[in-house]
């Protein structure tokens, strides 16, 4: 905290700031989070200060909520553009001091990892404008490589409280969500059920292959986030061995047979898994007993027709087979769970959305979609909804133009 502390008051230095903060984003997807240190009066944490308003604390650090409104912040987000600010007339008219507000997007390959606020007494100049944008993604790197130590950001972006099968999900999932390179973006989102049912999402990018998957343990509770952990940890040490998609297949298959029997259970996990080649656009895809992959291509959304096997772990002796699926320029892939499928959130309205939707970056649109399953179900999920998103732009010897640590060609338009 104190690193980033530092680099934002050597920033406000350099560009004349009056305020600088940095904004993380909320694990909920939803909100921003403004972190700070409020040092307690002879070491000891001061409760007679007042909480302002969405904020909380512990000990000495103080983490404020400020919920998406579509205004400044969302914006700079969902379009990763420095947002300009020009000061409240109404603290003119008061005869307070106003100030200019700029927000730079913090992202790192499409990661929206928060925002750098200054306040300045001038309005910016285009070049400082751009400035702004450069250094807000090199705070980033310094939150990347802070984050590892500490539990701080993750307090500050924790609005709600975790439980013991939540806890052990989280940490399965890959550290950033989102992921842009020359040939695709991809991003993904796990909106969890009060009761956690077990999904789980991962991608790994080797130098000419992309590699992903989604999962489905059965069950809810903490049985299923073992079972989660155990498939998540099988698939994982098979690709990092070298293994193929079908061995992948095979060996976590094997090894959750051989757990539910040692322990006289029946668990089993459904899942998609999938190697992409990013030199041709080569899909390879194994289907172990999984909701179909949707794809969007030009105004067509279609469910992709693969041959279904059995889930993983279900019996021990299973075989396993793969469908290759060439990926053209402009489509869009998107894996789901079940949780997708709830009450009102049929497939038809499924296709719907994903066709309205095929404007926004993955980022948007992974959360649109949970967003729909939550509104579907009254905002009680019984089972984790859970959606990945797949953009194929071409193949990766392609340049590919960044700015701050994106690309913004390919960011969401801004909300009306």
């Amino acid at each position: 905290m104190e690193a980033v502390e530092a680099v934002a008051r050597e920033l406000g230095a350099a560009f004349g700031a009056v305020a600088v903060s940095f904004l993380i984003a909320d694990v909920s997807g939803r909100a921003l989070v403004r972190l700070s240190h409020v040092p307690a009066a002879g070491g000891e944490a001061d409760d007679r200060t007042p909480l302002g308003r969405g904020e909380r604390r512990d000990r000495e650090e103080s983490a404020t909520v400020l919920p998406f409104d579509g205004g400044p912040a969302e914006q700079a987000l969902r379009t990763q553009t420095v947002q300009v600010v020009a000061p409240d007339p109404s603290h003119a008219a008061q005869g307070d001091r106003a100030w200019w507000r700029v927000l730079g997007p913090v992202t790192e390959r499409g990661e929206a990892i928060g925002l750098l606020e200054l306040y300045l007494e001038e309005e910016p100049v285009p070049q400082t404008v751009t400035e702004i944008g450069q250094v807000a993604h090199l705070l980033a790197y310094v939150v990347i490589a802070n984050q590892r130590h500490t539990d701080l950001y993750e307090w500050g972006q924790r609005t709600r409280s975790f439980s013991l099968s939540a806890e052990i999900q989280q940490r399965l999932l890959p550290g950033p969500r989102t992921c842009e390179a020359a040939a695709f973006t991809l991003s993904g989102w796990l909106e969890p059920a009060a009761s956690i049912g077990g999904d789980t999402f991962d991608y790994s990018l080797d130098r000419d292959v992309l590699h992903v998957s989604l999962t489905d343990a059965m069950g809810h509770g903490v049985g299923a986030a073992m079972t989660a952990s155990l498939c998540l940890g099988s698939l994982r040490g098979a690709r990092r061995s070298g293994a193929t998609l079908i061995e992948q297949a095979d060996q976590t298959n094997r090894a959750l047979a051989d757990e539910s029997a040692s322990r006289g259970l029946d668990d089993f996990v459904t899942g998609l898994l999938a190697r992409v080649d990013l030199r041709t656009g080569m899909c390879e895809i194994v289907n172990a007993g999984h909701v179909a992959p949707y794809l969007a291509r030009g105004a067509d959304v279609t469910a992709l027709e693969l041959p279904v096997d059995l889930p993983l772990g279900l019996f021990r002796d299973t075989s396993y087979r793969s469908t290759r699926a060439a990926l053209h320029r402009g489509d869009r892939v998107v894996l789901i769970t079940d949780g997708m499928l709830e009450r009102n959130l049929g497939a038809g309205d499924l296709l719907e959305a994903i066709a309205d939707t095929r404007e926004l970056h993955p980022r948007e649109l992974v959360r649109a979609l949970a967003d729909s399953a939550l509104e579907a179900t009254g905002h009680q999920l019984s089972d984790d909804a859970t959606i990945l998103c797949l953009d194929w732009h071409g193949t990766h010897d392609e340049d590919r133009s960044i700015v701050a640590g994106a690309d913004p060609d390919r960011a969401s338009d801004p909300l009306g």
